[in-house]
């Protein structure tokens, strides 16, 4: 339909133009009237195409003018928003998040009940820190067994520390005392050893458990930590409950065939053998 609109256009034209040329255009036969009738008709006709191409090509370049100018200046808002935080934006955004991440649970916020649970977990095993013992009666239950236990450990340590130090001194102190004095001996209880090599290796015997006590507190000391943590785990974090029974008790069990093979004497063929039985039950 526009084809033909078009076609009917360019005719006018045409015809109203030969109309004004006049004779020039009588002159022609009719094989050249169309002729000239169709060239005009095509001139017409790629003017206006050539017309609408440039059109459409100028908003094309347009759109894209636009389009590269909008990315740019988002490029750049974004370059701008990156360089203008600073190192304490940057930290106080850090510690934001990291105090959201307390008080929500991929997305949900968390209940007071659960907050509180968590505060006693961690008060409980940061208290063992500072002071051995103190988790434990922040727990609760048996703290009363615990912390003289605790401390129990600690005193022992001391006391084995305190020994193996004047063990470690008293070879010492005798061995410096006879390369001062060409071989004198002075320690009555030393007179055995006749060279010093006996008592350089009770000295290094002595100095290797002084050391293996210190590391024995330090352990003891870390025990106590992780015995609290855990503690506070299990009664704050999961539900123990007491309905657990744990039943041992001795029964009678049928000799088997390969046990009967096994015995030379064959004194378990077709008969019992003891055993025990345990028993798990859940209420």
């Amino acid at each position: 339909m526009k084809g033909f609109l078009l076609c009917l256009f360019s005719f006018l034209v045409v015809y109203t133009t030969q109309a004004q040329e006049g004779s020039l255009y009588r002159e022609l036969t009719p094989v050249d009237q169309g002729v000239v009738l169709f060239q005009q008709v095509d001139s017409i006709t790629d003017s206006i195409n050539q017309k609408d191409s440039i059109a459409l090509i100028d908003t094309l370049i347009q759109q894209d003018t636009l389009g590269i100018d909008s990315l740019s200046e988002s490029h750049e808002a974004l370059q701008d928003t990156t360089k203008k935080e600073t190192r304490a934006e940057r930290r106080a955004r850090k510690k934001e998040e990291r105090e959201r991440e307390k008080y929500y649970y991929k997305g949900i916020k968390k209940d007071s009940a659960r907050l509180e649970i968590e505060r006693v977990s961690r008060a409980a095993w940061r208290r063992s820190i500072f002071v051995p013992g103190w988790g434990q009666y922040t727990n609760g239950g048996l703290w009363w067994i615990k912390v003289p236990v605790i401390y129990g450990g600690f005193v022992t340590s001391y006391l084995v520390f305190d020994f193996w130090q004047w063990y470690y001194k008293k070879f010492l102190n005798e061995i410096a005392y006879r390369m001062e004095n060409n071989g004198d001996k002075r320690d009555e209880d030393l007179l055995g050893f006749e060279q010093s090599d006996g008592l350089i290796r009770q000295k290094d015997y002595g100095r290797r458990n002084r050391d293996l006590t210190i590391l024995a507190t330090v352990g003891w000391y870390g025990l106590n930590i992780v015995e609290a943590y855990v503690d506070s785990m299990l009664k704050n974090r999961w539900s123990i409950s007491d309905d657990f029974n744990v039943k041992l008790s001795p029964t009678v069990l049928p000799a088997s065939q390969v046990l009967a093979m096994q015995s030379p004497s064959n004194i378990f063929q077709g008969k019992f053998v003891p055993g025990l039985k345990l028993t798990l039950t859940l209420h």
